[in-house]
C-alpha cells in the first residue's frame, strides 16, 4: 500500500495517530495527544542567508526554496523543539517570528542560554524524562559526521546534536533522529524505544573532499526501515539548503527498489499526513495543505 493510500487495512487495537506535517528542510509540526510542537524553525525567506561556507554548493544561499504556507501558520504552535543551533535549524527569522514566550526545548544549558539570550522567556533543558502537556520528552544523542570527521577535530565545527522521542500511554511512540550520522546511539534510540514512526534527516549533507556525509542519507533510512519492520520512516531535510545533495526523487526511488516503499514517507513541503497505524496495521491519511497538523 502506498503510503499517501488514505485506505485503511483492518486493524486491531493500536495506539492513537499523530499527526505530521512538513514544513521545510527539518522544519516539522507534530501534533502528540492534542499538542503541537514546532521543530527546528528555520523561517527565513528564499535566500535570506548565505550558504554554508566550505560544503557543497556554499555559492547558494539559503533556503533555496519558500515557505511552502504563511509564516502565520507555521508557528501556531504550543511549544518548539530546537535539537541544534545551527542556522537551518534555528534562524534570526524564527527567533523574530516566534512569540518570546514560547516554550522552548533546547537539547543543552549551552543552547539555552544562547535562547534565553535571544529574549525567549521559557526555556528548557531536554533530558531523559522531560514533559510537557503529558508527554514525555526524551533527548536522544547522535553526531553530526562521521567518526573520521570528528578525528579530523571537525567535531567543534559541526557541533552537538540532539534527537528526540515522544512518548505517551496510548499513543504513538515518535522519534525525529535530528541531524546525525547512523550511529551507535541511533540504533540504541530504535531498539529501546520501539518507535512507531521514525523521522530522519536524510539529505546526505556534504563537505568537498570529505567521505561520507554529515547527516543519513538513503542506506540509513534502509537500515531503520530493516531495524524498526513495524514502523513507517519518513525521510526530511532536501532540496532547502545548499549542502543537501539527496533528492526526494532518489530517495523514494531508493525506496522502491528496496521493497520498502509502503512504509515509507517522503513528504513534500507543506504536506500533512496523519498516521493512522503502524505496529498493528498500515496506512496514512493525508490531510490537505488546507488543513495542517494544526
Amino acid at each position: 500500500m502506498n503510503t499517501r493510500d488514505a485506505a485503511l487495512a483492518p486493524m486491531l487495537p493500536t495506539a492513537q495517530a499523530v499527526a505530521f506535517q512538513h514544513i521545510r528542510n527539518a522544519t516539522i509540526k507534530v501534533e502528540y495527544a492534542g499538542t503541537t510542537f514546532l521543530v527546528d524553525p528555520m523561517l527565513a525567506p528564499q535566500g535570506g542567508w548565505p550558504g554554508f561556507e566550505g560544503t557543497v554548493n556554499s555559492h547558494l544561499r539559503n533556503p533555496l526554496v519558500e515557505l511552502p504556507l504563511p509564516l502565520a501558520d507555521v508557528i501556531r504552535a504550543d511549544a518548539i523543539i530546537v535539537t541544534h543551533l545551527h542556522m537551518d535549524h534555528w534562524d534570526d527569522a524564527a527567533k523574530g517570528a516566534i512569540p518570546k514566550d514560547m516554550p522552548v526545548f533546547a537539547q543543552d544549558e549551552h543552547d539555552a542560554a544562547s535562547i534565553r539570550k535571544d529574549g525567549f522567556t521559557d526555556v528548557r533543558v531536554l533530558g531523559e524524562d522531560s514533559e510537557f502537556h503529558g508527554t514525555r520528552l526524551t533527548k536522544t544523542g547522535g553526531q553530526h559526521g562521521t567518526d573520521e570527521m570528528m578525528a579530523m577535530g571537525l567535531d567543534k565545527r559541526l557541533g552537538d546534536v540532539s534527537g528526540i522521542v515522544f512518548r505517551r500511554p496510548g499513543w504513538q511512540t515518535t522519534y525525529i533522529a535530528g541531524d546525525t550520522t547512523w550511529t551507535a546511539e541511533v540504533e540504541r534510540a530504535i531498539t529501546a524505544y520501539r518507535p512507531d514512526v521514525i523521522i530522519l534527516n536524510a539529505g546526505y549533507a556534504r563537505i568537498p573532499g570529505l567521505p561520507g556525509a554529515i547527516i543519513m542519507g538513503k542506506e540509513d533510512l534502509l537500515r531503520a526501515a530493516r531495524l524498526a519492520p513495524a514502523a513507517r520512516v519518513v525521510g526530511i531535510h532536501m532540496e532547502a539548503v545548499n549542502h543537501a545533495s539527496q533528492t526526494r526523487a532518489e530517495l523514494r526511488e531508493f525506496a522502491a527498489a528496496h521493497n520498502i516503499a509502503e512504509r515509507v514517507l517522503v513528504p513534500e513541503d507543506g504536506e500533512a499526513f496523519r498516521f493512522q497505524a503502524s505496529r498493528y496495521g498500515s496506512g496514512d491519511h493525508p490531510l490537505p495543505p488546507s488543513n495542517p497538523a494544526k
